[in-house]
Parts: C-alpha cells; structure tokens; sequence
C-alpha cells in the first residue's frame, strides 16, 4: 500500500515531501502572473490608497497650520514646535521598516486596522491635550506611528496590481495628499479661527472626516499575491545592490531639504513678507499638488518612467528654494507656492513608484519600500528641527535653513543620477 501511494504521488515526492507541502504550502505556490494593470478591483485599491494618502501624508502636509498654531498659543520656539510635525512624519516612515515586512508575511488586515486606529486615538487625544508634551505624545508619537502603520501597507498592496500603469495609479493615489494638505488645514483654520468652535472639537472633527472616509478601506482593501513569510525583516541582500543604496541615499537628502518649505513657509510669510493670512499661502502650496501628483506621473508611464521625470524635478526644486532667498514680496511668494507645490509633490508621488522599482520580486515590495522608509524617515526627523535652529542661530533670518534645504535636494538629485546610473548603465533612451 505505501508502495501504492509513493508511485500514485508522480513517483518523486517522499512522505516527508507532502508533509512539508501539507504544512507550508505557501512555501510551493508559485509566483503569481503579472500585475493585472486595470480593471474594477485594480482601479478600486488606487481610489483606496488615494483614501489613505488623504488621511496620512494629507495629515503631514498640512503641519504648517498647526506649527502657526502653536507657536502662537504654546509659548515655545518654532524649532521646538516642529518636533511634534517632523517626529509625526519619522513615524509614517519608520514605521514602515515593520508594517512592510508584517505585510508582506500575510497580516495586512491586522497592520492596517491597528493603524487606523492609532490615528483615530491619536487625534481625539490630541484634542483633550493643553501642553507642549501632551500634544507631542498624542499628533505626533500616537498618531505618527498609527500613519506609517496604514500608509505602507497599503502602498505595497496598489504595486501589485500595477506595473504597466504604476507610476500613474500612484499619483492618483498621492494625489489623495494634496487634498487631504488642502481639507484639513482650511478646516482647522476656520473652526478655530473664524467660527469660535475652539480647538478641540476641531481635532475631533477631523477625527470624524478620517473615521468616515477610512470605512471603505476597512471593507476593501486588499492583497493580490499570496505571502511571502521567510526571510529576515530587512533584507540585507539590497544592501549590495547599488541602485537600491544611491536611491535610498537620495531620497533620504531630498526630504532632509523637502519638507522645510511646508513646515516654515507660514511663519515665513507672517513674518518675513508681513502677510496676516499665511493659510492661503499654505492652501495653494498644498491644493496645487493634485496636480502635481497626477499629470508627472501620467508622462512618466506614456514617455519617460518615473526615474527619469524624478531627476530633472529634484534639480528644480532645489533651484527654486535657493531663489526662495531672494523673494521679499507677497506676489513672488504666491508664485513660489505654486511653482514648488506642483514640483515637491510630483518628488512625493514619483519617490514612492520608483521606490517599488527596488523589489524585484513583487512579494518583497513592502519589505524594500519600508527599508527605504526607514532610512528616510531620519531625515525628516532632523530636517525640520535643524532648520528651526539654523532660525534661531540666524536672530530669525530663514538664509541658512533656505542654503540647507536647497544643497541638500541639490545632493539628493546628484544621488539619483547614480542610482539610476549604475541600473541602467549609461544607456540614457530608456523608460526606466
């Protein structure tokens, strides 16, 4: 009989051969076919993700209100202050080292619910906070860790269903935080500002927005490709991958420079240019990168690939913070708005298409792309609180912060020169 059953099995398998297989059968399932690039389920986890960018990277980008805000009404520096902005975003990246590989391994409902919680959690106890470190613990720890919990899982999960057309159904995803940097700042700005509705129940309406718009993506969102549950939880074979190193090195240079102008560009405003209502200022800069994260994106798939669109509009964002130095009107401030809003969020939706380039294996996508996250995720630690001291070491001059920001994406596009150098080779007629 056991004779029987060996021959009955293609005559090569052992006992112990279907034990294994009984046991770990996602260890023996192959790779899925390719990414379906379109249809309903396809086009639904972009609407989705577009969903989650609104309530996580939309949350990030629209700082600038709160920075206002409390520099007005807590009595601390504007370096101090924008620990609580800078701390939130180290989070929705640092996060992702774990939240990736948790996704990958198969517990993306587990990761994601758990991250939607934190930011609900985070937000209502930010609104019942009265101090400095109570609103740091609770927008900035709680509900930093809850964005990085939600934002890269579900990245991982849109690159699966996309390749053809990934950079496009990207930005449309990351366009989601362009409306969410132009939703919350005016909602804030007229609850507490202009309706006399105080600063807590504004936190709790936005609490609200983020519970209702995040059902959907309860219900929804999901992988397409099966587990992936061996290997470390950083995979240290990328390290010896020179794309992988030079891009993680420029991505982490440009965010250190990034993020300075929509953390400060308000508090310069009011106080460089004598403009009363910086909120505007902060809606264009904000409101502008719909565009900037869809129509980039739509020539990198047609034409160039996201890599080489990304390149040529990290040397311009860095040209255009150094021209930032030499602009003293109200007039050339809203037309810096609108010119590095459109530029700094087609960098923010083309960093992470080009990121899930990085994977050559799909199921490693959440892995890799959290790496990076990881390694960018100090940069935007830093970044912000070194220009608030590069302020105050200047008796209030934004010179040195402005030198700072610029140099450092200036560096971060030279980096990615290289990365997409030694992927390419010198070969410059490629999509890539």
């Amino acid at each position: 009989m056991l004779s029987h059953d060996r021959d009955s099995v293609s005559g090569a398998d052992t006992l112990d051969d279907i034990e294994q297989n009984r046991q770990n059968p996602q260890e023996k399932e192959p790779i899925t076919k390719e990414p379906p690039d379109g249809g309903f389920n396809a086009w639904l986890q972009a609407f989705l993700n577009h969903i989650v960018f609104f309530n996580t990277w939309g949350v990030a980008n629209g700082f600038g209100i709160f920075q206002q805000y409390y520099t007005q009404t807590l009595g601390e520096s504007q370096s101090t202050i924008s620990w609580i902005g800078s701390v939130q975003v180290f989070f929705l990246f640092s996060v992702g080292v774990i939240a990736g590989r948790l996704t990958d391994a198969g517990h993306f409902r587990i990761v994601f619910y758990l991250g939607v919680f934190l930011q609900l959690l985070g937000l209502f106890m930010t609104s019942l906070a009265t101090t400095f470190w109570q609103i740091f613990l609770a927008q900035a720890v709680c509900l930093g860790i809850g964005n990085g919990l939600t934002f890269v899982p579900a990245l991982a999960i849109l690159s699966q269903y996309f390749k053809k057309y990934r950079a496009f159904a990207v930005g449309l995803a990351a366009a989601g935080a362009a409306v969410g940097g132009l939703v919350y700042p005016v909602m804030i700005n007229w609850l507490i500002f202009h309706d006399n509705v105080g600063f807590p129940w504004a936190l709790r309406s936005m609490g609200f927005i983020m519970l209702a718009t995040y059902i959907p993506c309860l219900i929804w969102l999901k992988p397409r490709l099966p587990p992936h549950s061996s290997g470390p939880w950083i995979d240290m074979s990328a390290f010896k991958e020179l794309p992988f190193v030079f891009f993680a090195m420029s991505m982490f240079l440009n965010f250190w420079g990034l993020y300075f102008a929509f953390f400060y560009l308000g508090t310069f405003a009011r106080d460089q240019a004598g403009i009363s209502e910086p909120i505007y200022l902060l809606m264009i800069l904000n409101g502008i990168g719909i565009f900037g994260r869809i129509m980039p994106n739509i020539v990198a798939d047609k034409w160039t690939g996201p890599f080489n669109i990304l390149i040529p509009l990290s040397i311009s964002a860095s040209l255009l913070v150094y021209c930032w130095a030499a602009i003293e009107t109200a007039t050339g401030l809203y037309a810096f708005a609108v010119i590095y809003g459109f530029i700094a969020a087609a960098l923010q939706a083309l960093f992470p298409a080009v990121a899930t380039q990085m994977a050559p294996d799909l199921r490693r996508t959440g892995t890799r792309v959290g790496m990076i996250l990881g390694i960018v995720s100090i940069s935007n630690l830093t970044g912000p609180f070194i220009c608030g001291e590069l302020i105050k070491a200047g008796n209030g001059s934004y010179l040195g912060p402005q030198m700072f920001a610029g140099s450092s994406i200036l560096l971060g596009a030279l980096m990615a020169v290289a990365s997409r150098l030694a992927k390419t080779g010198l070969v410059l007629k490629i999509k890539v």
